[in-house]
């Protein structure tokens, strides 16, 4: 078939899910949109739900996705998953929301650093804090939040799976439908990219003043 032969680079379940795709937006067919909903629904729910810490928002959040992810379906094109695509929408849906709110749920006490030998994902979860430790522990968020906002959406979907989500490499490669290697090479560039916009002379800055704050 002609979508095999051009679309080999899909395993079974992505062109399975192509073709609901076409089913949807060419004959709009409901149980098309019905069965691709089911599919993810339970995967972007929790995502969100790591994430925002609210099961009302996190449900809100998914409804939202598929809302604009349904609307966006003509533009899908099979070079990624839809699985990969779908959740890019979500993840960028859900940090637009935490923008907004101010929701601040990822600490970076630890360095991150580009041999991966440092991560941040113990540090999600914070014990209470003295005032003056709680302000330097926000604006180090705000200064995380405003550097992730500066990846592209392939390495801020790494980052989300990995230490929101709290996927594993295995998880992360299946969820996606793409290979183990390209998964671990993923985060190891995201990371990496990461650890130097935190060395930018603003970055530290920044930092040092947010140490200096009383």
């Amino acid at each position: 078939m002609e979508i095999e032969n051009k679309n080999d680079h899909l395993s079974e379940k992505a062109l399975e899910d192509y073709d609901l795709v076409q089913k949807a937006v060419k004959d709009n067919d409901q149980q098309a949109y019905t069965i691709l909903m089911e599919r993810y629904r339970n995967s972007i729910f929790h995502m969100m739900l790591k994430m925002v810490n609210n099961r009302d928002d996190a449900e809100d959040l998914t409804l939202e996705a598929f809302g604009k992810a349904f609307k966006k379906l003509p533009s899908y094109a099979p070079k990624y998953a839809f699985s990969t695509w779908l959740f890019k929408i979500a993840i960028n849906n859900c940090i637009d929301h935490m923008r907004k709110k101010k929701l601040h749920l990822l600490s970076i006490d630890d360095p991150i650093d580009s041999e991966g030998s440092n991560d941040f994902s113990n540090n999600i979860k914070s014990n209470t804090l003295d005032p003056e430790e709680a302000y330097i522990r926000s604006q180090k968020v705000k200064l995380m939040r405003s550097v992730m906002g500066k990846l592209n959406p392939k390495y801020r979907l790494m980052i989300e799976l990995r230490f929101f989500e709290e996927m594993s490499y295995d998880s992360i490669a299946k969820e996606l439908d793409i290979p183990l290697g390209t998964v671990k090479a993923q985060l190891f560039r995201a990371k990496e990219i990461l650890y130097n916009l935190l060395q930018t002379p603003d970055s530290k800055a920044y930092l040092d003043m947010t140490k200096k704050k009383k």
